[in-house]
């Protein structure tokens, strides 16, 4: 079975719930690490759902700061992860393991 390490999603979050990542058809998603961003000088907060379960649910990340989700979970194929922040000034950045 070919693995690939790679970056899942990085972007801007969305002020309304989104899909980050959609695990492909026949493959098998270990998500390994999330970091999310705030580049504002005011805290700000995120949710995310991963494969339909809430793992973070309306949690502040201080001013100009970053909170770390290290992890491994895995997404069986056409598994999402969703998110959300309260500003666009917030950034998600997933990486992970495809295995086809």
């Amino acid at each position: 079975m070919p693995t690939t390490s790679k970056t899942l999603f990085r972007g801007a979050a969305s002020a309304t719930s989104a899909t980050l990542y959609t695990t492909p058809s026949s493959t098998t998603s270990v998500i390994t690490n999330i970091v999310v961003t705030n580049t504002t000088v005011s805290p700000q907060t995120f949710t995310l759902v991963m494969g339909g379960t809430t793992l973070a649910d309306t949690v502040t990340v201080g001013n100009n700061d970053s909170t770390i989700i290290d992890l491994k979970q895995v997404l069986t194929a056409t598994q999402t992860i969703t998110g959300l922040a309260s500003s666009t000034s917030v950034n998600f950045h997933i990486a992970g393991i495809e295995i086809v």
